[in-house]
């Protein structure tokens, strides 16, 4: 392993990280009791060292993360690492390249974990000995720390192998084009409207019944926010379920709620109740039809064509698209969708624009 050493001044770092063609970044956050992730620990690989710096020493902390997202990061599923870090600073990365991406681009297993990665591509076992540790304790142990620093140590190494296949294939543009699509601050911004989509059993209730959930998960959402407490600790999912189920119309029938115990019916009933009262009064679509006998075929070819486009390609087909995305395709005809749009436009796209309009 490159020497490594624990950064508790971030700005102190600034001009070692500067000017470099590319940095590995990883974070540690905490998240069990809060409703936005704690940022805890930030990775920095340089080629020569590893950064392991502490976001909780240093209240002049900007300078630092205006250096770090100046960089052109390789990150490992960076779809969380991203989440956090805009959280604690506000700002993206100016570049990105995501070597679990470029992996399923050259023909590996889709959401391929980096431990499976480094042993596939460096034949290096990492040791996963601390993935429930207690990132908020201080001081950090030593063990801690090079478990920390173990998972950016050979990023840039599986960077440049990646680039190399990717490059020999032609598709290292595919790969920067989906990294690319990470850096959209939309994917990571609180919509309660759309909570609805976290709500585990959702998706078998109709009408005024998924009206009342969605107000529901929705006062719950913006709750959880303003408290950052997590989700679950405001109202459980079932009970949401149950809520727009039974659609009580009183606080002696909110005990009879699963798993709304009696500080939340003190707390929260009379607001619970006002929202199903809503739901009641409100207009509510009319549910989806089902899919027609001409769709379902019609999806069948489609799913085909991307099955042997991708199997002439070497890769899976939901890095292509997924069944969701072809039946939103049919159903919405959403050509801004981004099977038709960049790479996936000229692979496959392009025809299943065509199959759409023709059928």
């Amino acid at each position: 392993m490159p020497e490594f050493a624990l950064v508790e001044k971030p700005g102190s770092i600034i001009p070692d990280i500067r000017g470099l063609p590319h940095i590995g970044v990883d974070t540690e956050f905490m998240r069990e009791k809060t409703y936005f992730a704690e940022l805890c620990l930030v990775q920095i690989a340089t080629g020569t060292m590893i950064y392991c710096v502490d976001p909780l020493t240093d209240s002049d902390i900007e300078p630092f993360w205006h250096a770090l997202m100046a960089n052109r990061w390789i990150v490992h599923s960076a779809r969380q690492d991203i989440e956090v870090l805009y959280q604690a600073a506000g700002c993206m990365p100016s570049r990105l390249f995501d070597t679990q991406i470029a992996a399923g681009l050259i023909g590996m297993t889709p959401q391929l974990g980096y431990a499976t990665l480094v042993r596939e591509l460096l034949g290096v076992d990492i040791a996963k000995s601390h993935t429930r540790a207690n990132w908020l304790r201080r001081p950090l142990s030593p063990a801690l720390l090079e478990y920390a620093a173990e998972d950016v140590e050979h990023l840039l190494p599986v960077c440049d192998i990646l680039e190399n296949r990717l490059e020999d294939l032609g598709r290292l543009a595919w790969a920067e084009e989906d990294s690319v699509a990470l850096l959209d601050p939309g994917l990571y911004g609180v919509e309660p409207r759309h909570a609805i989509s976290r709500l585990k059993g959702a998706r078998n209730l109709r009408g005024h019944e998924r009206d009342a959930a969605a107000r529901i998960a929705a006062w719950r959402e913006s709750r959880a926010a303003r408290k950052n407490l997590p989700r679950q600790w405001v109202l459980r999912d079932r009970s949401i379920v149950e809520l727009a189920r039974r659609r009580p119309q009183s606080v002696a029938d909110l005990a009879d709620v699963d798993g709304l115990g009696a500080g939340t019916i003190r707390r929260h009933g009379r607001q619970l109740l006002r929202l199903v009262a809503e739901s009641a009064k409100a207009e509510v679509a009319a549910p989806a039809p089902a899919p027609t006998a001409a769709q379902r075929q019609l999806a069948k070819l489609l799913q085909q064509r991307v099955a042997n486009r991708a199997a002439e390609l070497g890769i899976a087909a939901e890095i292509i698209a997924g069944r969701k995305e072809i039946a939103s395709a049919i159903q919405h005809r959403n050509y801004e969708a981004r099977l038709f749009s960049g790479w996936r436009c000229d692979v496959v796209g392009d025809e299943l624009r065509g199959l759409l309009e023709s059928g």
